[in-house]
């Protein structure tokens, strides 16, 4: 056993733009915790003048430094798959990985941003009415929360994108994978607000850098609850026009701790100490 923990384990996220990324002081800071020399490293795409056509290249030269796994985040949740050998009943559902464990020479596609979204979601708003959510994005996030929250019970969804096809797209998937849920795409938000128990926010609106509300916040009514993705800042401006409202709210910060939770799980098959991941967590956003 002393062997294994001496032995350092080597882990990585590919993106493009994640310098500001919280995920590998989580794993190493974690790591450290368990007694085990745990390094965690970031393959910016911008930073080393590469695109997602270079995965193959990427994936390669991780295995030959023997990392036990990658986290995958945009633009390369989807594009990653045809590089896979397996993929997770989840990862297929969704088409997209966000955990890739490389183990025996194989790579085994894993999705944690659906569970991660789900546990939060439990924990933070337990008495959230899920008769009917409105979810705005239909992205790579969006795809993950909708899966979590018609996985915890939700009986209506109805589905908002710039790009209506994208969430027509992702109401037909999620209709497929949860046949006795109402799933829809619109491009009425009014409409849909006013017959919603609660707000999912999947899209990158009220980041550092992409500043704002992303719908009038005169929608937003004291009943409805609110749950946010984006962690950075933490409360965002919708999350603060919820809340003046008198909104139950959930900030992004418990999906990006729980992905790591599930991911720490995958990589290192040990148990994370939840509670001291959140602690850490909101030291680094305080």
């Amino acid at each position: 056993m002393a062997e294994t923990l001496l032995k350092p384990l080597k882990a990585a996220l590919i993106g493009a733009g994640i310098q500001a990324s919280l995920t590998p002081a989580m794993h190493m800071v974690e790591g450290a915790a368990q007694g085990i020399r745990y390094d965690y490293e970031l393959i910016d795409l911008n930073q080393i003048g590469r695109t997602p056509e270079s995965l193959p290249d990427l994936l390669r030269d991780a295995e030959a430094r023997g990392l036990i796994g990658l986290n995958i985040t945009h633009p390369c949740k989807q594009l990653v798959i045809p590089y896979l050998d397996e993929l997770s009943e989840e990862a297929r559902a969704l088409g997209a990985v966000n955990t890739v464990v490389l183990k025996d020479g194989k790579r085994f596609g894993h999705n944690t941003d659906w569970w991660g979204f789900a546990e939060s979601f439990k924990r933070g708003l337990p008495d959230a009415d899920l008769q009917a959510a409105v979810q705005l994005g239909a992205g790579g996030a969006g795809v993950a929360t909708a899966y979590a929250i018609l996985s915890l019970g939700l009986r209506t969804l109805t589905v908002v994108d710039r790009e209506p096809e994208r969430a027509e797209q992702l109401a037909e998937s999620m209709s497929v994978r949860f046949p006795d849920a109402t799933i829809s795409a619109s491009s009425d938000i009014t409409s849909a607000m006013e017959t919603t128990s609660g707000l999912i926010h999947a899209t990158p609106t009220g980041m550092a850098k992409y500043p704002g509300m992303p719908l009038p916040p005169d929608l937003l009514k004291p009943d409805h609850w609110v749950a946010e993705i984006v962690y950075f800042p933490l409360e965002t401006t919708l999350l603060k026009k919820a809340k003046e409202r008198g909104c139950k709210v959930l900030n992004g910060g418990g999906m990006a701790v729980f992905q790591a939770v599930g991911a720490f799980r995958l990589f290192t098959g040990r148990e994370p100490d939840v509670g001291r991941m959140i602690r850490h967590f909101e030291t680094m956003t305080a």
